[in-house]
C-alpha cells in the first residue's frame, strides 16, 4: 500500500496513526510518536516479494492452488435454496486492513478490525427433524446469534468496525432468486415508460403551484429524472461524511448563472454524493426551475436546506403516488437503459468492424456513466498501460508498411510472370497485409477506449442501471458476440437476460 496515492494525503495518514496508536503497549507508544519517523520499508519488501513469487509459481504449484480453492468452494462456497443448491456470492469475510472509502471519505486509513464468529450472525432455516444443518462456527468459538428469518435473502451478517454499517454474505447474482429480483427490477423501470410523460407534465404543472412544497417537490423531481441525482437521506446531526442528496441539497451546494457556456438559466452543482464522490455538474435547466431556485434561495444562508419543505420521506411516498413501485432509483435506472438504447442506436454503424462497434458501445455506456456520476480515479498503471499499448502500435503500423511493400513487390512479380505460384504468393501478401490493418485497427481504437474512460467506472451503470437485454439484443442484431461485452462471471448474472432477448427487444 505505500506505492498507493492514499498514503500521501493527510487525513488517511492521520486516522491510521491514531487507529495503530490504540493497538500498542504503553511502552510503544512512548517510544512510536511520530508517524513521519516510521519505516515501513522492510514490511513492504516483503509483500512485494511474496506477490512476486507467486508470478513464478510452476503450473504444478498454480494447478495445486486452485484445487485448495475449489474444495473450499465447495465446502463453503454453496447453500440449499427451496430444496436447490445455489452458490453464494461472498463466502470469504474481508480480512481485517486499512479503510480507504471512495473520493476524499474523512475516515480513510482507518483500521477494519478482524471479524470473529463471535460477530457473525447466521441465517438459516430451523432444524426440524434433522433438515437442516447449522453452519459449525471455528473451533474454540461460537456464533453471536442464529437465526431463522425467511423474509430477507442475506445469509450471514456482521458490523464493519469502520463504519458501523452492517455487512451481508448473500447469493450469487446468478443464483434464479437474484436473478428474479434483477428481472422485476428492470421490469419495474419498463412500467415507467407508459407514466413518465404524464409524470413529466404534472411536475411542470406543479412548478406554478401556489404551494411552496409542491414546487420544491416538482423541482426536485426533474433534477432526480434529467440529472439521475439520488434522492438523498436525511442524516443525523455529527455524522462525519457530509455527504447529501437531491432532497438535502444546502444552498451552498448551488449557483445560479443567468448566462454561462454559451447557455442561459445555468445552474452549477458542487457536492459531495454517495460514498463521497464529488457531484460537478454546470446545466442549463428550464426558464421556471431557475426562477423557482431564486425563490428557494432568497434569504437563506449557504448551510440552510434548499428545499426546506421537502424531505426523502414525503417525495418517496409522492412517487409511491404517483406509480406503484416508483423510486428515484426506478427512475434512475430507466433514464440510465433509455439513454443507452438510444446510444446505441445513434452510435452502431451495421457496417462498422467489430472493434468499432465496441468502440461505440462503450461511448453509449460512458454516457450513461457519466449522467450517472460513476467516477474513479485515473488508475495507477494508466500510464504504463497506455505506453506500452502505443508500443504496440508503432510496432504493427512498421509490420502494415513491410506487408504493404512486400504485396507490392509480390504485385509486381505476378504482373512480370503471369503464372499459378506468383498469385497464390500475391493472395497470401494480400491477406496478410488485411490481418495486420485489421489488428492495428483494433490497437487504435483500445488506446482511444483506454483514453477516453480512464477516470469513468463503466461497470457500476452496466451491472447495476442498464437492463442487460438492451445490450443483448444489440449483440444479436450487429452480430458482435457476448463474450465481447460482457465477462464469464457477467454472462452467469444475466443468464436470464440471454434467453429472454431477442435481437428486437426494446426497453
Amino acid at each position: 500500500m505505500l506505492d498507493h496515492e492514499y498514503t500521501t494525503k493527510e487525513v488517511f495518514r492521520k486516522n491510521f496513526f491514531n487507529d495503530w496508536r490504540k493497538e500498542m503497549t504503553v511502552e510503544e507508544r512512548e517510544v512510536i510518536k511520530s508517524l513521519d519517523k516510521c519505516d515501513f520499508t522492510e514490511i513492504h519488501r516483503y509483500f512485494v516479494d511474496k506477490a512476486a513469487a507467486r508470478k513464478v509459481l510452476t503450473r504444478e504449484e498454480k494447478q495445486k492452488l486452485k484445487e485448495e480453492a475449489e474444495k473450499l468452494q465447495q465446502e463453503f462456497g454453496y447453500c440449499i435454496l427451496d430444496g436447490h443448491r445455489e452458490k453464494i456470492g461472498n463466502f470469504k469475510i474481508e480480512p481485517p486492513g486499512l479503510f480507504r472509502g471512495r473520493g476524499d471519505h474523512p475516515k480513510m486509513g482507518m483500521l477494519k478490525r478482524r471479524i470473529m464468529p463471535e460477530d457473525v450472525v447466521i441465517n438459516c432455516s430451523r432444524c426440524v427433524a434433522g433438515d437442516s444443518k447449522i453452519p459449525e462456527p471455528p473451533a474454540g468459538h461460537q456464533w453471536k446469534e442464529v437465526r431463522s428469518d425467511n423474509t430477507v435473502t442475506w445469509l450471514a451478517a456482521w458490523t464493519e468496525s469502520v463504519q458501523n454499517s452492517i455487512k451481508y454474505i448473500m447469493l450469487n447474482p446468478c443464483s434464479k432468486l437474484k436473478g428474479e429480483k434483477a428481472w422485476q427490477k428492470f421490469e419495474t423501470a419498463r412500467r415507467l415508460r407508459g407514466f413518465v410523460d404524464e409524470i413529466r407534465s404534472q411536475y411542470r404543472a406543479d412548478w406554478k403551484s401556489r404551494e411552496m412544497k409542491t414546487r420544491q417537490r416538482a423541482v426536485a423531481l426533474y433534477f432526480i429524472d434529467k440529472l439521475a441525482l439520488r434522492a438523498g437521506n436525511e442524516k443525523e446531526d455529527g455524522e462525519v461524511a457530509d455527504t447529501v442528496g437531491c432532497c438535502s441539497l444546502r444552498v451552498e451546494h448551488v449557483q445560479l448563472h443567468p448566462e454561462a457556456d454559451g447557455c442561459q438559466h445555468v445552474v452549477e452543482f458542487d457536492f459531495l454524493g454517495k460514498d463521497c464522490i464529488r457531484y460537478y455538474n454546470r446545466v442549463p435547466v428550464e426558464k421556471p426551475v431557475y426562477k423557482n431556485l431564486q425563490l428557494f434561495m432568497e434569504n437563506k444562508d449557504p448551510r440552510d436546506d434548499l428545499f426546506d419543505r421537502l424531505t426523502t420521506t414525503s417525495l418517496n411516498k409522492h412517487l409511491q403516488e404517483l406509480m406503484d413501485g416508483l423510486t428515484a432509483k426506478v427512475f434512475r435506472t430507466y433514464n440510465a437503459s433509455i439513454t443507452l438504447q438510444e446510444q446505441l442506436r445513434a452510435l452502431t454503424r451495421a457496417e462498422d468492424s467489430t472493434a468499432a462497434k465496441i468502440l461505440s458501445y462503450n461511448r453509449a455506456n460512458r454516457v450513461v456513466a457519466v449522467l450517472c456520476n460513476h467516477q474513479r480515479a485515473t488508475p495507477s498503471t494508466f500510464e504504463k498501460s497506455m505506453q506500452n499499448l502505443q508500443t504496440k502500435i508503432q510496432a504493427k503500423k512498421e509490420q502494415v508498411a513491410e506487408a504493404r511493400a512486400e504485396l507490392r513487390r509480390a504485385r509486381a512479380e505476378h504482373k512480370a510472370q503471369g503464372d499459378g505460384k506468383s498469385r497464390s504468393v500475391l493472395e497470401k501478401k494480400r491477406r496478410l497485409l488485411e490481418k495486420l490493418q485489421e489488428q492495428l485497427a483494433q490497437l487504435s481504437v483500445q488506446a482511444t477506449d483506454k483514453e477516453e474512460n480512464k477516470q469513468v467506472a463503466l461497470g457500476t451503470s452496466k451491472l447495476n442501471y442498464l437492463d442487460p437485454r438492451i445490450s443483448i439484443a444489440w449483440c444479436k442484431r450487429f452480430r458482435v458476440p457476448v463474450e465481447k461485452i460482457y465477462s464469464k462471471t457477467q454472462r452467469e448474472r444475466f443468464a436470464w437476460a440471454l434467453a429472454m432477448a431477442g435481437e428486437d427487444f426494446e426497453f
